[in-house]
């Protein structure tokens, strides 16, 4: 995943749409609410708020597309992320509102709840994907420690019906025959006594 840069326009030329007043859209997030910094929510939700829409939406196809570890990953996060890239564009639509400034403050007002709304929906949607990749981590060290813990147990268990197996058939079966022949000895010795 990308570090979201500065600003990635060539001669450092940034093309930028009308938009309102910087203070209308602050969403009031702390950078550190966002997430560690080497997450996917962290770069997206980075992206959105630097109006960098297109690249938070290219990194989201992009995150869906990677090959995964886990073979259930794509299916089950898939409808989350269509549905981050539907709430950047509706962001994006909240924040480049064409004559944004002509708006009465109560419409303004309720474009910058909007925004605000799908903003933290943005933000819980990929705390959900994030969710769902350890869940899918933490499964796959589960049954690790399942495969680890069988393979203990069986081992454990052959060498305990090879330690059985060698009394039964190595020291059983000398016991009997050394009791075998001291019960011989002691009924000989009983018949010379009574003088059989």
């Amino acid at each position: 995943m990308a570090v979201p840069a500065v600003k990635d326009a060539p001669n450092g030329v940034v093309e930028k749409t009308e938009s309102a007043d910087p203070a209308l859209f602050d969403v009031g997030v702390d950078r550190s609410d966002l997430g560690r910094p080497d997450s996917i929510r962290y770069n997206i939700l980075v992206w959105v708020l630097d109006e960098r829409y297109d690249k938070a939406i290219e990194e989201l196809k992009d995150f869906l597309e990677k090959p995964s570890e886990y073979p259930n990953f794509k299916d089950k996060v898939t409808r989350y992320i269509y549905h981050s890239i539907d709430l950047i564009y509706a962001i994006k639509a909240k924040r480049s509102f064409p004559g944004i400034n002509s708006l009465t403050r109560a419409k303004q007002q309720e474009l910058r709840e909007k925004f605000k709304e799908h903003f933290r929906e943005l933000q819980y949607v990929l705390k959900v994907v994030e969710k769902i990749q350890s869940d899918l981590r933490i499964q796959d060290v589960r049954s690790t420690i399942y495969v680890v813990k069988a393979v203990w147990i069986s081992a454990l268990a052959i060498i305990l019906l090879a330690f059985w197996l060698d009394i039964v058939n190595g020291l059983a079966k000398t016991t009997i025959v050394v009791f075998d022949d001291g019960f011989g000895k002691f009924a000989n010795w009983l018949a010379e006594l009574v003088g059989f």
